[in-house]
C-alpha cells in the first residue's frame, strides 16, 4: 500500500451499491462519535472516482464534522483493505446477504478480511426486519482471550447509550444429546451459581467498573454460538463475536463460528480479532 492512512483512521469500502452504501452511513455515525477521520476505500474500475466521490459526499452528508478522505485500491480491495487494517482503528464493510454456500463459492469480501484483519471488522448485513433497539449483544467464552471482546461491546454500548448483553454458550454432550438449543442452563440443570455463571461474572466484573453507564444482562445458555448469535438478531442494533488468532490451535473452530455469524445474522456485526496475548487482567 503506497498511500498511508492516518493511524487510528476508520476505513469503508465503497463500490456504489446500496449495501455499501449502508456500510458508509455507519462508518461516517461512528466516525462522529469517535471523533477519528474516515478514510473511503473504493476498487479501481471503469467508475472508479465517481463512485469514490459519491460515497465521500454520501459520509460527508451523514457527518458533516468528520473529517473524510478518498483513496482508491489497485488490485484485490480485500488484500488492500487487511493491509490498512494494520494502522487502522476499525474497517467498515457492507454485505449482499448471501448464505453461506453462495458466498464460499464466490467469495465474500466481507468474510474474506473478518478471517484476515489485524483490527476489528464491522459488516453491515441487511435486515429480515427494518427494528432494532435491544442494543448490544456479545458472545464470549469465559476465557481471558475474550476480554478484547468485551471491551469492544462494551465501549460500543457506552457510546451510543445502550444496553448490553453478554452471552456464554454451553455445548456438551448432554445438550447435543437432548438436541438443546438456545435454553438457558438454569432452565434444564444448573442454577444461577453454577461455573458457568460465576464465570462468565468474574469477566465482566472489571468492566461493569470501566462502563458503569452501560446496563448488562448475563445469560448463560446451551447451544451452538453461530445458533445463538446467529438467527433472529434483527432486534439487536449491533452483535459482537471474536476469533482467535490465525496461529491458533482453534483457528479453524472458531474462525468458522465468526464466519457463521457473519452469514447468518439478520443485524450488523463485529469480528473482533482476539490477542495471541491475553490482556492482563
Amino acid at each position: 500500500m503506497s498511500t498511508p492512512i492516518p493511524s487510528g483512521s476508520i476505513v469503508v469500502g465503497a463500490d456504489g451499491s446500496k449495501h455499501a452504501q449502508r456500510a458508509i452511513t455507519w462508518a461516517a455515525e461512528q466516525a462522529a462519535l469517535e471523533g477519528r477521520p474516515l478514510v473511503v476505500l473504493t476498487a479501481e474500475d471503469g467508475a472508479v472516482h465517481r463512485i469514490n466521490a459519491e460515497a465521500i459526499q454520501h459520509a460527508r452528508a451523514t457527518a458533516p464534522d468528520v473529517d473524510v478522505v478518498g483513496l482508491t485500491a489497485a488490485d484485490d480491495p480485500r488484500g488492500t483493505l487487511v493491509e490498512l487494517s494494520r494502522e487502522a482503528h476499525l474497517l467498515v464493510l457492507g454485505s449482499r446477504g448471501r448464505g453461506t454456500v453462495r458466498s464460499m463459492l464466490l467469495g465474500s469480501v466481507s468474510t474474506a478480511v473478518s478471517r484476515l484483519s489485524y483490527c476489528p471488522v464491522v459488516v453491515c448485513r441487511p435486515r429480515a426486519e427494518e427494528h432494532s433497539g435491544k442494543g448490544v449483544l456479545v458472545g464470549v467464552d469465559g476465557t481471558e482471550s475474550s476480554l478484547a471482546v468485551l471491551d469492544f461491546a462494551f465501549a460500543q454500548a457506552s457510546l451510543r447509550g445502550q444496553s448490553l448483553m453478554v452471552v456464554h454458550c454451553v455445548w456438551d454432550v448432554v445438550a447435543a444429546v437432548a438436541g438443546l438449543r438456545n435454553v438457558r442452563v438454569e432452565d434444564v440443570d444448573l442454577g444461577p451459581e453454577d461455573e458457568a455463571h460465576l464465570l462468565l461474572a468474574e469477566s465482566v466484573a472489571g468492566f461493569r467498573e470501566k462502563y458503569p453507564d452501560v446496563p448488562v444482562t448475563l445469560r448463560v445458555t446451551h447451544g451452538l454460538v453461530d445458533d445463538v448469535l446467529g438467527g433472529r438478531t434483527a432486534a439487536w442494533d449491533l452483535v459482537v463475536v471474536g476469533r482467535h488468532p490465525l496461529d491458533t490451535v482453534g483457528r479453524l473452530v472458531t474462525g468458522s463460528i465468526a464466519t457463521a455469524v457473519v452469514e447468518r445474522a439478520h443485524t450488523t456485526v463485529a469480528v473482533v480479532p482476539e490477542p495471541t496475548e491475553v490482556l492482563p487482567s
